[in-house]
């Protein structure tokens, strides 16, 4: 009973609501509570905007316990707009499916306005029946652009899986090309060798070939001396 009456001082709700009020209004709390408590994945909420949330929470979790300060005023655009007050009367709180901080007090006083309260009421539900089509469309879209992303993701990994593939194979023929390239060096390095002995070879032909030249005529000239003498000999005879 305690932690009725405390519910509806720190919620402002005495004499100000009747039950049905009450309880719609509760229960459109509850499920824009839950929302912002536990949202979505990749929902972003912002759960101190909301001027009830900490209330809401201490509620939920059983942490209310009177001694909070009171609520003394509320926005004319939140979620309980100013309602006048005209006349009092007696209401059971013996309902079918009454709010948590309701049940269990025998009665309680509420203020009554007639059809304009129920108006102003309906009006409320309306908006925050708009809000939440408006965050639940929020949702779908924010589910939407989750979905955009993971494909695009998938695109990516497959578009860096086949580039990493082209790099590997980038990397092997870039192995067998300088292996090509070590492989020729080697090979003019060997030509280069053979180049240097075919000079040398060919400097000792030179030299070679300068002696037979030499030789030559030396012997050519030992030839025209003997001729020379044999001639003589001759004529002596």
């Amino acid at each position: 009973h305690f932690f009725q009456q405390a519910i509806l001082k720190h919620m402002g709700l005495q004499h100000k609501m009747t039950h049905s009020q009450a309880s719609k209004k509760w229960e459109n709390m509850k499920k824009r509570y839950k929302g912002l408590k536990n949202p979505s994945d990749g929902m972003k909420v912002f759960p101190d905007a909301w001027p009830y949330f900490n209330l809401m929470d201490d509620a939920m979790e059983g942490r209310l316990e009177g001694n909070a300060p009171i609520l003394k005023a509320f926005p004319t655009n939140g979620d309980f707009p100013p309602i006048s007050k005209h006349k009092r009367r007696k209401v059971s709180m013996a309902t079918d499916s009454p709010p948590a901080f309701l049940a269990g007090g025998p009665e309680i006083e509420v203020s009554l306005n007639g059809d304009e309260d129920e108006e102003v009421a309906e009006e409320t539900s309306r908006e925050i029946d708009r809000a939440m089509q408006e965050m639940e469309h929020g949702r779908d879209m924010l589910d939407g652009e989750r979905q955009v992303m993971e494909r695009e993701k998938r695109v990516m990994e497959r578009e860096k899986q086949v580039v990493e593939r082209e790099r590997q194979v980038l990397q092997r023929e870039r192995a067998a090309l300088d292996r090509d390239v070590a492989a020729l060096d080697r090979d003019r390095a060997s030509l280069e060798r053979e180049r240097a002995t075919m000079e040398r070879e060919k400097a000792v032909m030179e030299r070679e070939r300068a002696l037979v030249e030499k030789d030559r005529d030396v012997v050519s000239r030992d030839r025209l001396q003997f001729l020379n003498l044999f001639e003589k000999l001759i004529e002596n005879f």
